[in-house]
This record gives structure tokens, C-alpha cells and sequence, in this order.
């Protein structure tokens, strides 16, 4: 980590300030300045005048809170030909993101002390973003959970119901029982139902189309999965988190369960690429790129996607960023591995969404800001006020650019949306109170420190 301490200045941009009255939250835009010193807010108001390292002039700006990406893969250790934590963060910052939550399937998988312990230094020494990491739940790692999950720099815990190998594949209810009966943190869970899977895998061994992937993980595989563990959480109280919900009919169910069970105890997410790509042209257009677990669907999915955001069923939006190298996708289905990258892209594509009138930019914040934070229950950070950390992206809701693969700093090198001319960007990231991005461009750098996490 960079530990030298500048002091900053953010003046004359529009900052978003918010309170949550335990169901919503009432949102306000101030014009107020930010000064910030070490590495937390000290003071917000108008006018501000101080003697600092640096000073922002925001006018035309809007002010955020710092916007947190929960789901990412960084491949870091085992995997680094793609990835690792190093060019990871850095595409987080230069999109925006100024935290990440790293999930458990590297090699060796992160489902120990020693483990969790060795990312933390690794990340401590490159990560130029906040980060915390996952711990992998298995069918046998139940009890050493209740410990593992309170460790400095862990998010919560994490199960692969599907589309994982070995250790990280908990697919069975009496061992999910299990896992949701150790620990209290809130557990995120991928929802594909791998008895369907192992079944349905004829359809696409001896080779096939690459859009012929939703039909084998169809949406029967993803609502059997969401009402398996819905059920097992209702049976046990553990708070869960449904990550990269796909389908029409998953959102009803959702929204159903959510008003039966206590609030919070169920959160949902989905992903900026099941809200923007769609079977019917991705597949034809991208390839092996369109490849994730669960898949790109059809626009009748996607129409549920965006009223569950509507309605308030969906929580967060996380990119599951999941690199594979160019070499590796050019495999012949299904030997391409399913992923693609989004860290550095899930910041400008949802901002033109808002620009496109799909969601405001009041609920932007709340899906990839204050609720990341609330729901996971991050220290210090939700809300800009004075004594908070000094996570903070400044957007240019009128700038317009052209999302290019020349420009995504992971290994991987590509992204989905190369070519795609979005309106709305992240201008700055502020990390512990020092611009780790201006402009498009990385400033100063490793300034990433671990989340910490209330959860007694």
C-alpha cells in the first residue's frame, strides 16, 4: 500500500448525500466542497478553504460516494496469466470502482486462514483499490466457517451451487443446510441447480453453438437452484445473497420471498451484462465472449431484469468480472471457458443506462454504492459525511467515449462492449483520500487498503 498521506480539496461539485430510514433512502444533491485528510472526510460544507496537496475543481460534476464493485474473480493466485490483483485493481479504479470483493475460486481456492492471509498481503503490497475477499464454503468446511468469516478483510462467505469443480461445489441441501447453519454473515451464493446441469450437459458435449449455452443451462437450472437455497435460508435465518439472478421468473420469486421473509435477510443482485447484452444479436456478434455462467438470455429476461430493478427486488449490481484469455475463449464450445471482464466497464455502461432514462442516478448510487456497503455491512464507508472514509468517484454525466479493448488494463485485454459509445463516466477515483484515477488515467498508485466489516 502507498502510504504516504496527501490532503485534498473537492470543490464546487453537485455531492450526493442520502439517509436510509430502514426501507429507503431519501437522496439530496449539495453544493458543498470535500476536504480530505488522512484518508477519511474532515469536513463538508460550502466554501471550503484549506492549505492541501491537491486540489479538484468539480464544477459540472457529480460528487459520489465510492462506488464498490462486489463480485469479482481476479485469478490471483494460481491463474495471474489472466489476471491478478495488481491489473485487476487498476481497471477497477480506472473505471471508477474504489473497492472490490474478490471471490474464492483460485488456485489454491481461498476456504482457509492461511489462505485469506496470503491475499490480504498480496493485495496490501499492488491493489490500487479497497479490497476484501470471500471465503469458499464446501460440503465439509461448515464449522471452520464460523471462524474464518470473521477474519480482518473478509467480505462473507461463498457458495457455487453449480458451475464449480471439487472442493467449491456445495450442490447438495443437507451439506447447504449445513453452511447456512454455521456463521451469521450474509453468504452469496451462484444459483445454477447442478444435478440439471449434469443431465442436460448432452445437449452440448459432442459440440455445439456457442447460443446453444442458455438452452443447456436453461432457466429451469437457475430457478430451481434460487428456490432451493431461498428455502433453506428461510429454514435457518442466515441472511443470503443471490448473485447474477438471470431470469423473468427468479425476479417474481424473489420479490415474492422478500415480502415473506424479514427485511434484509434476502438481497439480490444482477449484472450489467444480462442488462445490456441479449441472446438474440450477443451470441452472433461476440462469440465464446457472450460465454458466462449463467448466460446471456433473451430480451423477455432482460425486461424482468430492469422491473426488478424498478421494484426494488434487485439490491446491487456487481460485474462478475471473470477474465479468460483471447487464446482460451477461442476454444471450440463448450471447451471456451464461461466469463468475461467488467470491472472496468460496469461504471460507464450503467451510466448510460441512466442517460437512456433506464434507472436514475440516485438508484446508480444506491445499486453499486450505499447498498454493497449497508447489505455486507463495509466500516466507514455508505454515505458521504465528515469521519467517513475518503472513498469517492467523481462522474461527468455528459462526457461521451468509446469503450475500446486498447483501453481495459486486465491480462484478458477485451471487453464485451468494445466499440460501444457510452455517455456518462467516471472522471476521477478518489481512494482513501488520494486520486488513484484523473481524467481516464491512473495517478498514484497501490493505495488500496482492506475493508473491514461490522458483523457482531
Amino acid at each position: 500500500m502507498n502510504t504516504e498521506s496527501k490532503s485534498l480539496l473537492i470543490k464546487n461539485g453537485l455531492v450526493h448525500s442520502a439517509q436510509f430510514d430502514g426501507k429507503l433512502y431519501q437522496h439530496s444533491w449539495i453544493q458543498v466542497d470535500l476536504l480530505c485528510e488522512g484518508g477519511k472526510i474532515k469536513e463538508m460544507g460550502p466554501g471550503l478553504s484549506a492549505k492541501v496537496d491537491e486540489v479538484i475543481d468539480a464544477e459540472g460534476l457529480h460528487v459520489l460516494p465510492g462506488l464498490i464493485d462486489s463480485q469479482v474473480h481476479f485469478r490471483e493466485p494460481g491463474m495471474e496469466h489472466k489476471e491478478d490483483l495488481e491489473t485487476g485493481t487498476l481497471g477497477a479504479v480506472l473505471g471508477g470502482i474504489t473497492s472490490v470483493y474478490e471471490m474464492p475460486n483460485t488456485n489454491p481456492l481461498t476456504i482457509s486462514k492461511e489462505q485469506i492471509e496470503d491475499k490480504i498481503q498480496r493485495a496490501s503490497q499492488k491493489a490500487w483499490c479497497d479490497f476484501a475477499f470471500f471465503v469458499g464454503a464446501t460440503p465439509t468446511n461448515a464449522e471452520e466457517l464460523v471462524a474464518l468469516e470473521k477474519l480482518p478483510g473478509v467480505s462473507g462467505i461463498k457458495i457455487f451451487m453449480g458451475s464449480s469443480t471439487g472442493d467449491l461445489l456445495v450442490e447438495e441441501d443437507q451439506h447447504l443446510l449445513n453452511v447456512l447453519s454455521h456463521g451469521q454473515r450474509r453468504i452469496a451464493i451462484h444459483c445454477e441447480d447442478e444435478e440439471r446441469l449434469r443431465k442436460r450437459f448432452e445437449i452440448v458435449k459432442s459440440g455445439a453453438p456457442v447460443s446453444y449455452h442458455r438452452i443447456w443451462r436453461d432457466e429451469e437450472t437457475a430457478l430451481k437452484a434460487t428456490q432451493r437455497i431461498v428455502s433453506i435460508s428461510q429454514k435457518t435465518g442466515r441472511p443470503i445473497h443471490c448473485l447474477h439472478i438471470t431470469t423473468n421468473q427468479e425476479i417474481h420469486y424473489l420479490e415474492q420471498m422478500k415480502n415473506k421473509l424479514p427485511p434484509g435477510q434476502l438481497t439480490v443482485e444482477v449484472t450489467p451484462q444480462h442488462l445490456s447484452l441479449m441472446a438474440e444479436t450477443a451470441y452472433d456478434e461476440l462469440g465464446t465472449k457472450a460465454q458466462m455462467n449463467p448466460p446471456i438470455r433473451s430480451s423477455y429476461h432482460q425486461r424482468g431484469l430492469w422491473e426488478g430493478i424498478k421494484n426494488r427486488t434487485v439490491d446491487v449490481i456487481g460485474s462478475d468480472h471473470a477474465p479468460h484469455t483471447l487464446e482460451e475463449k477461442a476454444k471450440p464450445y463448450p471447451s471456451s471457458p464461461s466469463g468475461m471482464t467488467g470491472v472496468q466497464t460496469i461504471a460507464p455502461i450503467m451510466l448510460n443506462h441512466v442517460n437512456n432514462g433506464k434507472l436514475s442516478l440516485e438508484r446508480f448510487v444506491e445499486l453499486l454504492s450505499l447498498e454493497p456497503a449497508r447489505i455486507y455491512k463495509a466500516k466507514n464507508l455508505g454515505p458521504l459525511h465528515a469521519g467517513r472514509k475518503a472513498n469517492i468517484t467523481l462522474v461527468d454525466m455528459n462526457k461521451e467515449r468509446v469503450i475500446e479493448d486498447s483501453w481495459i488494463a486486465s491480462r484478458s485485454g477485451w471487453t464485451p462492449y468494445h466499440n460501444w459509445k457510452t455517455r456518462g463516466w467516471p472522471v476521477y477515483t478518489i481512494v482513501n483520500g488520494q486520486i488513484a484515477m484523473k481524467d481516464f488515467e491512473a495517478a498514484h498508485s497501490h493505495l488500496g487498503q482492506a475493508t473491514l466489516f461490522d458483523f457482531e
